[in-house]
């Protein structure tokens, strides 16, 4: 399953090829001394690092309800998250890829391909509706999987 120079890998749904690499697909991350149920958990629960609404988020009994609870506004947002979102994602999504070694064999196995989360539901995380995202989770897995690489390496 080695990508080709130049191949685009597309991933959205976790039931589709390479679900795996979503924050909803179902690994477990140990991180803060806690187990979280997906990277989706850990990362909304960020938003609320310290509070209840952390400890809460982290019990939710489906990433998307975890999602949903972290994009309540009801809650109080931390007043840095604007500029802690991306090393907070960088953290999560590298322990998943090497918490679980089937998982960062898996995105070795893209060698060089670009890796696009394509929805048209977030133009942030994913490529958008008309694919001109920041397609900021593909790059954090991107980014990931060089440090696979020098790991190996070593």
């Amino acid at each position: 399953m080695t990508s080709m120079p130049n191949e685009v890998i597309k991933f959205y749904r976790t039931g589709d090829p390479y679900g795996e690499f979503s924050n909803f697909a179902s690994y477990p991350i140990k991180l803060k001394d806690r187990i979280w149920p997906t990277v989706e958990h850990y990362f909304q629960a960020q938003k609320f690092a310290d509070t209840k609404h952390e400890d809460a988020i982290q019990l939710a009994d489906s990433p998307m309800t975890a999602a949903n609870m972290g994009r309540e506004r009801s809650r109080p947002l931390r007043k840095d998250w604007e500029t802690v979102k991306d090393d907070i994602m960088r953290e999560a999504v590298l322990a998943k890829f090497t918490q679980h070694p089937s998982l960062r064999e898996l995105l070795l196995s893209t060698g060089d391909a670009h890796i696009i989360e394509h929805t048209k539901n977030d133009n942030y995380w994913a490529d958008g509706p008309h694919g001109t995202g920041r397609n900021m989770l593909g790059i954090i897995l991107m980014e990931v999987r060089e440090k696979l690489k020098e790991i190996s390496d070593q």
